[in-house]
């Protein structure tokens, strides 16, 4: 396990939202949508710093910029191309030292989860965490659609990523692409290629597939940590998920 306080950390904070879910938060800018007396973006600051990290990166615009520029070291200005943000993002710092990848849309985020998630993550391994599926609803009862199922197994996936030192410029493609797929099962086994997706054809294709294919791609370990908190498996995207994360604050 590498020790917490070694990472820097980025938080990507430039998603929008449609017009009804902007009318209802009362901006366009999602990472700045109220929550339990706070704000997404607010909430994930205080989450990283609560682990003690001492270098937080933010992505994204304006009213962003605004909002944390005195809570964080780092304003990285936004682009309008949402792969061209991760870009940024995975050069937020420097290459030598481990990354902490956060979304600004987990509304329950916390310093216990990401410890939690954290103390699973070897050294030089990229990570995500992986919440089991019984585990996600006992802590979150009868929630919108969530998770993609695996080889018979249902999981969700969270929205903070553990990028290795020297790592960032070798997963920079595969990180892009990644992203773009990894709300969708369909997409992630297209992802992997002919034979992984000729498994998930037949229902075989499982979450070690993924993380060996991961490792044969990038030249790297490559790790979804098993029974992650919850926390950081509840991310926001649209207008319902927002109200059922109300009724849970």
């Amino acid at each position: 396990m590498v020790s917490q306080s070694t990472y820097a950390a980025v938080i990507t904070a430039g998603g929008r939202v449609d017009s009804e879910f902007a009318g209802v938060i009362g901006t366009p800018v999602k990472a700045l949508a109220p929550f339990a007396g706070s704000t997404f973006l607010a909430i994930a600051i205080a989450a990283v710093r609560e682990i003690g990290l001492e270098r937080i990166a933010v992505v994204g615009g304006s009213e962003v910029r605004a909002a944390c520029a005195a809570s964080v070291e780092r304003v990285i200005d936004e682009s309008e191309d949402g792969t061209e943000n991760l870009r940024r993002a995975l050069f937020a710092w420097d290459e030598q030292t481990p990354l902490l990848y956060v979304t600004s849309d987990m509304p329950f985020i916390d310093g216990d989860a990401l410890r939690g998630f954290l103390r699973g993550v070897p050294p030089k391994t990229l990570a995500l965490p992986l919440t089991e599926w019984a585990e996600f609803e006992r802590r979150f009862p009868d929630p919108p659609p969530f998770g993609i199922t695996l080889a018979g197994e249902k999981v969700v996936n969270g929205g903070a990523f553990v990028i290795p030192p020297r790592a960032h410029t070798a997963i920079e493609n595969f990180a892009m692409r990644f992203f773009e797929a990894r709300k969708s099962v369909w997409q992630m086994a297209r992802l992997a290629g002919p034979a992984l997706l000729l498994r998930f054809v037949f229902r075989r294709l499982g979450v070690a597939q993924l993380e060996a294919h991961a490792r044969r791609q990038l030249g790297i370990p490559a790790l979804a940590v098993r029974n992650a908190p919850p926390e950081l498996a509840y991310d926001v995207d649209v207008l319902a998920e927002y109200r059922y994360a109300i009724t849970r604050a």
